[in-house]
């Protein structure tokens, strides 16, 4: 029983470090230089790992393509956007927030594109959440003194990249096995990450304790402890667990962020923070209404 709680919390709580690692990083490398080489990494654990489990590879080169084009939105454009920004100067906690609005904006375009059925309680939820990041946008203010403008909008991005990934990934991916789809993404994503890091960055590393720490820890606890939680959440039957708290994300970063980086946590910004969280609990929680039949089946 003890387990059954633990776990989830413990993967949403690592979850959420990902954020502070970025921030203790980035001073020593720019953003894709720092992602290229961390997805090298995991590449490589990866290879050595999987041989050792019992997994099930894709068996079409279309499946593989599926899989790459998730790995670039949910890895390539959301986390390189996420980093871009926090190295621009987007507080981490910021940044969190903003992309934490994903099952609100999933919700949206699954109702756009997917025809399913918003309700009048995610609507509500919807609309909290987006207030919720007016309240701390506008304590802030874009622009000069306040958030990096450019900064703000690679977080936009990022948000649309993982919320488009998540339909991509629940339309076209659905029913591949766990590793070797995230080894695919991986490889997808750091390819994407080296290219732009050759045409837009320096490429320069400080390999600095603090930098090697970071890198480690998104390397070994996010990239592949997170992975291998989530594994056991699966099959425990568990997944849902896992969705229902990880609006508990922001907060988590905004108080980490406050600790560790002193950033600003005025109460504005947490009641802005408690909105956001509640319109994507509301959303979260309720349940979903079945769609009329299109006579089609998904695959």
């Amino acid at each position: 029983m003890f387990i059954r709680y633990f776990v989830p919390l413990l993967f949403v709580s690592l979850w959420s470090t990902g954020f502070i690692g970025a921030k203790f990083g980035l001073p020593a490398a720019e953003p894709f230089t720092f992602l290229g080489v961390r997805m090298v990494a995991a590449v490589f654990l990866l290879t050595i790992l999987i041989p050792f489990l019992s997994v099930r590879w894709p068996s079409r080169t279309l499946d593989y393509a599926h899989i790459a084009v998730v790995g670039l939105l949910i890895h390539g454009i959301y986390l390189g956007g996420v980093f871009s920004a926090i190295y621009r100067g987007v507080d981490s906690g910021l940044s969190a927030v903003i992309v934490g609005l994903q099952p609100l904006v999933t919700v949206l375009l699954s109702t756009l594109w997917l025809g399913e059925r918003l309700g009048l309680m995610k609507m509500l939820g919807m609309l909290i959440g987006f207030v919720g990041i007016t309240v701390i946008v506008g304590d802030r203010g874009i622009g000069i003194d306040g958030i990096d403008t450019l900064g703000f909008w690679l977080c936009v991005a990022s948000l649309i990249a993982i919320s488009t990934g998540t339909i991509y990934q629940k339309r076209f991916c659905a029913q591949f096995d766990l590793l070797p789809g995230v080894l695919v993404q991986y490889l997808a994503a750091g390819m994407f990450y080296w290219l732009l890091a050759f045409l837009l960055e320096q490429r320069d590393i400080f390999w600095t304790p603090r930098f090697l720490f970071a890198l480690g820890w998104l390397v070994l606890v996010l990239s592949l402890g997170a992975v291998f939680l989530l594994m056991w959440l699966i099959r425990n039957g568990e997944a849902g667990r896992v969705a229902s708290l990880f609006y508990l994300v922001p907060p988590f970063v905004a108080v980490e962020a406050w600790l560790l980086f002193d950033e600003s946590l005025s109460w504005v910004s947490i009641t802005g923070i408690l909105l956001c969280v509640t319109g994507v609990a509301i959303v979260m929680r309720t349940p979903e209404k079945p769609t009329p039949s299109s006579g089609q089946s998904n695959p």
